[in-house]
Protein backbone atom coordinates (compact mmCIF):
# COMPACT_ATOMS: atom_id res chain seq x y z
CA UNK A 1 0.00 0.00 0.00
CA UNK A 2 2.72 2.45 0.97
CA UNK A 3 4.72 1.53 -2.17
CA UNK A 4 1.74 2.12 -4.46
CA UNK A 5 0.98 5.45 -2.81
CA UNK A 6 4.64 6.52 -3.07
CA UNK A 7 4.63 5.59 -6.76
CA UNK A 8 1.49 7.69 -7.18
CA UNK A 9 3.16 10.66 -5.51
CA UNK A 10 6.14 10.34 -7.87
CA UNK A 11 3.76 10.27 -10.86
CA UNK A 12 2.05 13.39 -9.54
CA UNK A 13 5.41 15.15 -9.22
CA UNK A 14 6.40 14.26 -12.77
CA UNK A 15 2.97 15.34 -13.96
CA UNK A 16 3.36 18.71 -12.29
CA UNK A 17 6.72 19.22 -14.01
CA UNK A 18 5.14 18.35 -17.37
CA UNK A 19 2.16 20.64 -16.81
CA UNK A 20 -0.28 17.76 -16.38
CA UNK A 21 -1.58 16.03 -13.27
CA UNK A 22 -0.52 18.00 -10.17
CA UNK A 23 -2.11 15.76 -7.54
CA UNK A 24 -2.71 12.10 -6.90
CA UNK A 25 -5.72 10.88 -4.90
CA UNK A 26 -3.71 8.12 -3.21
CA UNK A 27 -0.89 10.27 -1.82
CA UNK A 28 -2.94 10.88 1.33
CA UNK A 29 -2.41 7.22 2.28
CA UNK A 30 1.40 7.28 2.18
CA UNK A 31 3.06 6.06 5.38
CA UNK A 32 5.78 8.58 6.25
CA UNK A 33 8.34 8.79 9.05
CA UNK A 34 7.29 11.34 11.62
CA UNK A 35 10.89 12.52 12.04
CA UNK A 36 13.19 12.81 9.04
CA UNK A 37 12.79 11.42 5.53
CA UNK A 38 14.41 8.00 5.86
CA UNK A 39 12.96 4.61 5.03
CA UNK A 40 10.10 3.22 7.09
CA UNK A 41 11.28 0.30 9.20
CA UNK A 42 9.67 -1.95 11.78
CA UNK A 43 10.37 0.45 14.65
CA UNK A 44 10.01 3.74 12.75
CA UNK A 45 7.63 6.25 14.31
CA UNK A 46 5.32 7.25 11.45
CA UNK A 47 2.17 9.27 10.83
CA UNK A 48 0.28 6.02 11.46
CA UNK A 49 1.84 5.82 14.92
CA UNK A 50 0.87 9.42 15.65
CA UNK A 51 -2.77 9.07 14.64
CA UNK A 52 -3.12 5.74 16.40
CA UNK A 53 -1.91 7.44 19.60
CA UNK A 54 -4.33 10.33 19.02
CA UNK A 55 -7.19 7.85 18.55
CA UNK A 56 -6.35 6.13 21.83
CA UNK A 57 -6.14 9.46 23.67
CA UNK A 58 -9.49 10.59 22.24
CA UNK A 59 -11.16 7.34 23.30
CA UNK A 60 -9.61 7.53 26.78
CA UNK A 61 -10.62 11.17 27.11
CA UNK A 62 -14.20 10.45 26.07
CA UNK A 63 -14.77 7.27 28.06
CA UNK A 64 -12.69 8.06 31.17
CA UNK A 65 -12.40 11.81 31.58
CA UNK A 66 -15.77 12.52 29.91
CA UNK A 67 -17.65 10.27 32.35
CA UNK A 68 -15.58 10.94 35.49
CA UNK A 69 -18.17 13.28 37.04
CA UNK A 70 -21.06 10.82 36.57
CA UNK A 71 -23.45 13.75 36.65
CA UNK A 72 -27.22 13.23 36.83
CA UNK A 73 -27.52 15.83 34.11
CA UNK A 74 -24.74 14.61 31.78
CA UNK A 75 -22.38 16.81 29.83
CA UNK A 76 -22.05 16.38 26.08
CA UNK A 77 -19.06 14.08 26.40
CA UNK A 78 -20.79 12.00 29.06
CA UNK A 79 -23.92 11.76 26.89
CA UNK A 80 -21.90 10.54 23.89
CA UNK A 81 -20.04 7.99 26.04
CA UNK A 82 -23.25 6.70 27.61
CA UNK A 83 -25.02 6.45 24.25
CA UNK A 84 -22.09 4.53 22.76
CA UNK A 85 -22.01 2.20 25.78
CA UNK A 86 -25.76 1.56 25.68
CA UNK A 87 -25.81 1.14 21.91
CA UNK A 88 -23.08 -1.52 21.81
CA UNK A 89 -24.33 -3.25 24.98
CA UNK A 90 -27.78 -3.67 23.43
CA UNK A 91 -26.26 -4.86 20.15
CA UNK A 92 -24.20 -7.54 21.86
CA UNK A 93 -27.13 -8.72 23.98
CA UNK A 94 -29.59 -8.76 21.07
CA UNK A 95 -27.29 -10.66 18.70
CA UNK A 96 -25.39 -13.03 20.99
CA UNK A 97 -27.70 -13.25 24.00
CA UNK A 98 -26.79 -12.61 27.63
CA UNK A 99 -24.01 -15.18 27.40
CA UNK A 100 -22.21 -12.94 24.94
CA UNK A 101 -22.10 -9.98 27.34
CA UNK A 102 -18.89 -11.46 28.78
CA UNK A 103 -17.20 -10.30 25.58
CA UNK A 104 -18.80 -6.84 25.60
CA UNK A 105 -15.57 -5.00 26.66
CA UNK A 106 -13.70 -6.41 23.66
CA UNK A 107 -16.48 -5.56 21.20
CA UNK A 108 -16.91 -2.10 22.71
CA UNK A 109 -13.17 -1.47 22.33
CA UNK A 110 -13.31 -2.55 18.67
CA UNK A 111 -16.22 -0.24 17.92
CA UNK A 112 -14.74 2.79 19.67
CA UNK A 113 -11.34 2.40 18.00
CA UNK A 114 -12.82 2.02 14.51
CA UNK A 115 -15.41 4.79 14.79
CA UNK A 116 -12.94 7.27 16.33
CA UNK A 117 -10.26 6.43 13.72
CA UNK A 118 -12.86 6.86 10.97
CA UNK A 119 -13.99 10.27 12.20
CA UNK A 120 -10.46 11.51 12.86
CA UNK A 121 -9.66 10.62 9.25
CA UNK A 122 -12.19 13.23 8.13
CA UNK A 123 -10.12 16.04 9.63
CA UNK A 124 -8.17 17.85 6.87
CA UNK A 125 -4.47 16.89 6.78
CA UNK A 126 -5.10 13.93 9.11
CA UNK A 127 -4.38 10.27 8.40
CA UNK A 128 -7.11 7.62 8.07
CA UNK A 129 -5.90 4.56 9.97
CA UNK A 130 -8.74 2.33 8.82
CA UNK A 131 -7.97 2.92 5.14
CA UNK A 132 -4.91 0.64 5.45
CA UNK A 133 -5.22 -3.12 5.23
CA UNK A 134 -2.33 -3.42 7.68
CA UNK A 135 -4.73 -2.09 10.35
CA UNK A 136 -8.01 -3.68 9.28
CA UNK A 137 -6.49 -7.11 8.63
CA UNK A 138 -5.06 -7.20 12.16
CA UNK A 139 -8.47 -6.26 13.60
CA UNK A 140 -10.25 -8.87 11.45
CA UNK A 141 -7.73 -11.62 12.26
CA UNK A 142 -8.03 -10.84 15.97
CA UNK A 143 -11.81 -11.31 15.71
CA UNK A 144 -11.40 -14.50 13.66
CA UNK A 145 -8.95 -16.08 16.11
CA UNK A 146 -10.96 -14.98 19.16
CA UNK A 147 -14.18 -16.41 17.77
CA UNK A 148 -12.51 -19.68 16.76
CA UNK A 149 -10.83 -20.15 20.14
CA UNK A 150 -14.05 -19.31 22.02
CA UNK A 151 -15.97 -21.75 19.82
CA UNK A 152 -13.69 -24.67 20.65
CA UNK A 153 -13.38 -23.76 24.34
CA UNK A 154 -17.16 -23.48 24.80
CA UNK A 155 -18.24 -26.39 22.61
CA UNK A 156 -15.22 -28.62 22.07
CA UNK A 157 -15.32 -30.75 18.93
CA UNK A 158 -19.07 -30.07 18.55
CA UNK A 159 -18.10 -26.58 17.34
CA UNK A 160 -17.43 -28.27 14.00
CA UNK A 161 -21.19 -28.84 13.70
CA UNK A 162 -21.26 -25.21 12.53
CA UNK A 163 -20.10 -26.50 9.15
CA UNK A 164 -22.52 -29.43 8.96
CA UNK A 165 -25.94 -28.34 7.68
CA UNK A 166 -28.11 -31.02 9.27
CA UNK A 167 -31.32 -29.58 7.83
CA UNK A 168 -30.14 -30.15 4.25
CA UNK A 169 -30.59 -33.43 2.33
CA UNK A 170 -27.91 -35.96 3.25
CA UNK A 171 -26.43 -36.06 -0.26
CA UNK A 172 -25.82 -32.28 -0.22
CA UNK A 173 -24.35 -32.04 3.28
CA UNK A 174 -20.70 -32.83 2.31
CA UNK A 175 -20.81 -30.23 -0.47
CA UNK A 176 -22.37 -27.66 1.83
CA UNK A 177 -19.79 -28.47 4.50
CA UNK A 178 -16.96 -27.60 2.09
CA UNK A 179 -18.71 -24.34 1.17
CA UNK A 180 -19.23 -23.49 4.86
CA UNK A 181 -15.56 -24.13 5.68
CA UNK A 182 -14.41 -21.93 2.79
CA UNK A 183 -16.83 -19.14 3.77
CA UNK A 184 -15.63 -19.37 7.38
CA UNK A 185 -11.99 -18.84 6.44
CA UNK A 186 -12.92 -16.05 4.02
CA UNK A 187 -14.49 -14.09 6.88
CA UNK A 188 -11.36 -12.13 7.91
CA UNK A 189 -10.73 -11.23 4.26
CA UNK A 190 -14.19 -9.77 3.67
CA UNK A 191 -14.25 -8.29 7.19
CA UNK A 192 -11.06 -6.30 6.58
CA UNK A 193 -11.51 -5.38 2.90
CA UNK A 194 -15.01 -4.00 3.45
CA UNK A 195 -13.80 -1.50 6.06
CA UNK A 196 -10.55 -0.42 4.36
CA UNK A 197 -12.05 -0.35 0.87
CA UNK A 198 -14.98 1.90 1.77
CA UNK A 199 -12.82 4.37 3.69
CA UNK A 200 -10.13 4.49 1.03
CA UNK A 201 -12.58 4.91 -1.85
CA UNK A 202 -14.48 7.77 -0.20
CA UNK A 203 -11.35 9.73 0.70
CA UNK A 204 -9.88 9.21 -2.77
CA UNK A 205 -13.06 10.56 -4.43
CA UNK A 206 -12.99 13.65 -2.19
CA UNK A 207 -9.35 14.25 -3.20
CA UNK A 208 -10.26 13.95 -6.88
CA UNK A 209 -13.03 16.53 -6.55
CA UNK A 210 -10.66 18.78 -4.58
CA UNK A 211 -8.19 18.63 -7.45
CA UNK A 212 -10.78 20.09 -9.81
CA UNK A 213 -11.65 22.90 -7.39
CA UNK A 214 -8.69 24.92 -8.75
CA UNK A 215 -10.35 25.13 -12.18
CA UNK A 216 -12.60 28.18 -12.28
CA UNK A 217 -14.99 26.61 -14.79
CA UNK A 218 -15.96 23.66 -12.59
CA UNK A 219 -15.01 25.06 -9.18
CA UNK A 220 -18.61 25.60 -7.90
CA UNK A 221 -19.63 22.08 -8.95
CA UNK A 222 -16.46 20.66 -7.40
CA UNK A 223 -17.09 22.39 -4.07
CA UNK A 224 -20.69 21.15 -4.10
CA UNK A 225 -19.51 17.61 -4.82
CA UNK A 226 -16.93 17.78 -2.02
CA UNK A 227 -19.59 18.94 0.43
CA UNK A 228 -21.94 16.13 -0.58
CA UNK A 229 -19.18 13.51 -0.41
CA UNK A 230 -18.01 14.79 2.96
CA UNK A 231 -21.53 14.43 4.32
CA UNK A 232 -21.70 10.92 2.91
CA UNK A 233 -18.33 10.05 4.45
CA UNK A 234 -19.56 11.12 7.88
CA UNK A 235 -22.35 8.58 7.49
CA UNK A 236 -19.96 5.94 6.11
CA UNK A 237 -17.56 6.47 9.04
CA UNK A 238 -20.28 5.41 11.49
CA UNK A 239 -21.90 2.73 9.31
CA UNK A 240 -18.62 0.91 8.64
CA UNK A 241 -17.80 0.84 12.36
CA UNK A 242 -21.31 -0.48 13.01
CA UNK A 243 -21.05 -3.14 10.27
CA UNK A 244 -17.65 -4.36 11.51
CA UNK A 245 -18.98 -4.57 15.08
CA UNK A 246 -22.28 -6.30 14.31
CA UNK A 247 -20.50 -8.86 12.11
CA UNK A 248 -18.20 -9.54 15.05
CA UNK A 249 -21.31 -10.17 17.18
CA UNK A 250 -22.75 -12.51 14.54
CA UNK A 251 -19.50 -14.48 14.37
CA UNK A 252 -19.42 -14.65 18.16
CA UNK A 253 -23.00 -15.94 18.19
CA UNK A 254 -21.93 -18.77 15.85
CA UNK A 255 -19.12 -19.63 18.26
CA UNK A 256 -21.39 -19.65 21.30
CA UNK A 257 -24.32 -21.43 19.63
CA UNK A 258 -23.01 -23.46 16.66
CA UNK A 259 -26.11 -25.69 16.61
CA UNK A 260 -28.56 -22.80 16.07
Amino acid sequence: MATEATHGAEMAEHGAEAGGLVFHPMDQFIVKPLFGDGAVGMFTITNVTLWMLISILVIAGLMVWGTSRRAIIPSRSQSIAEMAYGFIHKMVEDVTGKEGLVYFPYIMTLFMFIVVANFLGLIPMSFTLTSHFAVTVVLALAVFLTVTVVGFIKNGASFLSLFWVSSAPLALRPILAVIEVISYFVRPVSHSIRLAGNLMAGHAVIKVFAGFAALAVVSPLSILAITAMYGLEILVAFIQAYVFTILTCVYLKDALHPHH
